[in-house]
């Protein structure tokens, strides 16, 4: 019976369904939206952009002065375990020496037959000449015990360069993945902070780029104040009267660098890194100093802040992570960050937190 009845018709037929099929389709949608943009994370301000793009920037450069430090302590194991091996080559060298004039002489005594001197000296014709030979083959037995010794001291060695070589390789080992680390890191905090501008619009990046360039390195201040302030110090005008030569020296050659790109590991001559930039002017000078900030700011006598003079090294942040060379006038001459060159800019733009004076 049941296959019998009548189908329901529905009360829309025909467009007026497919027109209410869409209408409903249409509102589900216009939900779906409403209810994500409701749900959607807040795009961040431009002030917010900044202030996180500052901090990665900040935290790439204390990775980047453990990129340095971890490259330089490469360096040395590579330029060490090179030295051994060079060195375990040569010995290995005069082991073969050695041991090639040892053979000789078992060969000599083996065509000899190692007969017993005194049936030698019973079966010569010529005992004048049996002695002679007799002299000479005690000098050659000297010779071979020389010999002997010298195969033995030179395979101590090349066992002891060996052993020292694997050490020194393994070490470098360390080193470089140490240093693979922290460019990794310095990677992807760059790569943080050029994702985040890049959610800026163009004007806002204007406006971005405009504040670094009036604040250096942390992008500090603004407005018309610090674009004033920015060009005020953006070169060094008149000489620079340093406390010694060397100082004048380091000064001249870091003044010569304005406008040079910041590169992170970077120590010139085309770009710099901070650290880069202040160990290249002072080796101008004539002065070692060693790569990274927390490094070169114990390579000198501690100074106050009210005693700087011009060529003192001046740090910032608790950390150790920024240095610049002091030019006198509460200015200093930095590479502050990708994206600004190395320039002039106040001292007060960062947290100060010590000053070394080398030289």
């Amino acid at each position: 019976m049941a296959a019998h009845r009548k189908p329901k018709h529905s009360p829309l037929g025909g467009r007026a369904a497919r027109t209410a099929a869409t209408l409903a389709l249409t509102s589900a949608a216009t939900a779906t939206v409403f209810e994500g943009a409701g749900h959607a994370t807040p795009r961040p301000t431009p002030a917010q952009v900044k202030a996180q793009v500052d901090r990665l920037y900040e935290e790439a450069e204390v990775a980047t002065e453990k990129y340095n430090g971890a490259k330089e302590r490469a360096d040395r194991a590579r330029a060490a375990f090179d030295r051994l091996r060079d060195e375990a080559a040569r010995r290995t060298d005069r082991l073969n020496r050695s041991r090639e004039a040892l053979g000789a002489f078992a060969a000599a005594q083996y065509r000899s037959g190692g007969l017993d001197p005194a049936i030698q000296l019973a079966l010569t014709s010529d005992p004048d000449q049996y002695l002679e030979r007799a002299a000479r083959a005690e000098k050659a037995g000297d010779r071979q015990a020389a010999a002997v010794a010298s195969v033995r001291r030179e395979l101590a060695a090349v066992r002891q360069l060996r052993s020292e070589s694997e050490s020194r390789l393994r070490e470098l080992k360390a080193h470089e993945a140490e240093l693979r680390q922290q460019k990794t890191a310095v990677q992807g905090k760059l790569e943080a902070a050029r994702t985040l501008l890049a959610r800026l619009t163009a004007q806002e990046r204007a406006r971005y780029e405009a504040a670094v360039a009036a604040g250096g390195h942390g992008g500090h201040g603004g407005g018309s104040g610090g674009a004033a302030r920015a060009d005020r110090a953006s070169t060094v005008r008149g000489p620079i009267a340093a406390p010694t030569a060397r100082a004048a020296e380091a000064i001249a050659f870091a003044r010569a660098q304005i406008g040079k790109p910041y590169v992170w590991g970077a120590t010139g001559p085309s770009a710099y890194d901070c650290s880069g930039l202040t160990q290249a002017s002072w080796r101008a000078a004539g002065v070692s100093l060693p790569r990274t900030t927390y490094t070169q700011i114990n390579a000198g006598r501690r100074v106050s802040r009210s005693e700087l003079a011009p060529g003192d090294l001046v740090f910032f942040y608790s950390g150790i992570s920024h240095v610049g060379l002091y030019i006198g006038g509460g200015q200093m001459i930095h590479a502050p960050r990708p994206g600004a060159p190395v320039r002039v800019a106040p001292i007060d733009e960062m947290p100060f937190a010590g000053a070394t004076r080398v030289g």
